[in-house]
């Protein structure tokens, strides 16, 4: 392996095992949140116990994904000191911002922690609205240099230097809102469709109708309403997010459908390979002129094919596969939450398949790799570049040499804190049960959320 591609394979596994946790550490303060809300209109104790789980869960997540975060930061600087450069001087600004909203998510769910039974109920939602707040603006302002990355403005290069720096014009760039919006939403999928997994794989292994299995009904429910709520948002928003690669990176677009000529009346690809040869997607099948119509809206629109760009600049056509896995599993996760509404709300079915139930066991899972999917996709098709048509990723690199070492060493890191989070995980929740929880709660005068062995 070449230094550039060691580089590049580090970094990636430290954000894709980084992201794990940013995204679930986005989505379950929503989920956190909707449950206490439940909970202060109802008075029901079981969405009190939710947001107690999901709150210890969640602390978990943080407590790895800080490090992991921090280990992605420093990598940033060690390994592409071109990139850092351009970023130091142009987009430095939501780096600054997000410190301020870590601490904001850091010091409420710490309020919420550990005084949610000394404090009114006004102060507990608040707390969980500042946390949500607080993740939301971290991912937010981070995934602004990714932006950035794919639509550069606001600052120009002259002779090699950097010249006329306007850092709100950065910050502002064309695709920010969308990209954000994107990310915002597939996190809160992300994390309802996580805890609908554990629901689900629970229920499967309680008894019919007993206290417990209700509670967890309960909690699968709420998650696959919370879920495809936002799982339908993320789709409309990836409409538009494919109106933005027509108009600011074709090249990516194109790739992404396997579209070699420019043409009107495009046509969607759906599965198959992209085949280099024989410059088509093999196994695919072709929606008639659907491409078109996402690029634009219409069915004549223009959309222009990879034939048009030097092939040195082409992303790699592998990219139509992750494109293709993310949509169809962001597809599946709609179509879930909407057979479980009609099964449990007009059916009036009280009991879900074996088959469905395993369906929403693998739903959380399946979430997370949607993101993989699409977090790779994102930066794949943006090669060979590292800021679009501005710095190539082969001239930002380090020059250092001998990173192999530091992958392996990176990579067993990171199985040795996958593992230790769900040792944690199931150590601490096997000593504290959904029943113990049900009995502190219904009790007077006994904490609940103190009360943890």
């Amino acid at each position: 392996m070449s230094d550039l591609l060691i580089a590049r394979s580090l970094f990636g596994t430290t954000m894709g095992f980084h992201i794990i946790f940013a995204t679930i550490g986005v989505g379950l303060p929503l989920m956190m949140l909707t449950a206490e809300l439940l909970y202060q209109k109802t008075k029901d104790h079981d969405y009190v116990i939710m947001a107690k789980r999901w709150t210890k869960a969640f602390a978990v997540l943080l407590g790895v994904g800080i490090p992991t975060g921090t280990i992605a930061g420093t990598q940033l600087s060690l390994l592409w000191p071109g990139f850092m450069e351009v970023i130091g001087k142009v987009m430095a600004l939501p780096f600054q911002i997000e410190i301020y909203a870590f601490f904001i998510e850091a010091l409420f769910m710490s309020i919420y922690v550990y005084a949610a039974e000394r404090i009114p109920p006004w102060m507990r939602i608040s707390s969980l609205v500042l946390v949500a707040l607080g993740a939301f603006a971290s991912a937010v302002l981070i995934t602004n240099v990714h932006a950035f990355e794919g639509t550069p403005q606001g600052f120009r290069i002259v002779d090699g230097e950097i010249v006329d720096v306007d850092p709100w014009a950065a910050f502002f760039n064309p695709i920010f809102i969308v990209t954000a919006g994107h990310v915002a939403l597939s996190a809160y999928t992300t994390g309802a469709f996580v805890v609908a997994s554990v629901a689900a794989f629970k229920m499967l292994r309680t008894p019919f109708g007993t206290r417990v299995y209700n509670f967890h009904k309960k909690a699968l429910m709420l998650s696959l309403i919370v879920g495809g709520i936002f799982s339908f948002l993320t789709a409309l928003n990836g409409h538009e997010s494919a109106q933005y690669l027509h108009e600011y990176q074709p090249e990516k677009l194109a790739a992404a459908e396997g579209l070699f000529e420019t043409q009107s009346y495009a046509p969607l690809a759906i599965g198959g390979f992209t085949d280099r040869e024989t410059q088509g997607v093999k196994w695919g099948i072709e929606i008639p002129w659907a491409l078109s119509f996402l690029a634009g809206n219409s069915f004549d629109t223009v959309v222009v094919g990879l034939n048009d760009f030097p092939e040195e600049e082409w992303p790699p056509l592998f990219v139509h596969t992750l494109f293709n896995a993310m949509v169809g599993i962001g597809s599946l996760l709609i179509f879930l939450s909407l057979i479980a509404f009609v099964w449990n709300k007009f059916l009036k079915k009280n009991h879900f398949p074996r088959v469905l139930m395993w369906a929403f066991v693998a739903s959380g899972p399946l979430a997370v790799l949607g993101i993989e999917f699409g977090w790779v996709f994102a930066c794949t098709g943006r090669q060979p570049w590292t800021i679009y048509r501005v710095l190539s990723t082969a001239d930002s690199v380090t020059t250092a040499e001998n990173l192999g070492i530091l992958f392996i060493l990176f990579a067993l890191v990171y199985v040795v804190l996958g593992v230790a989070v769900v040792f944690v995980m199931l150590y601490y929740f096997k000593k504290n049960t959904v029943i113990d929880d049900i009995n502190r709660a219904e009790q007077k005068n006994v904490p609940l959320y103190g009360s943890n062995t």
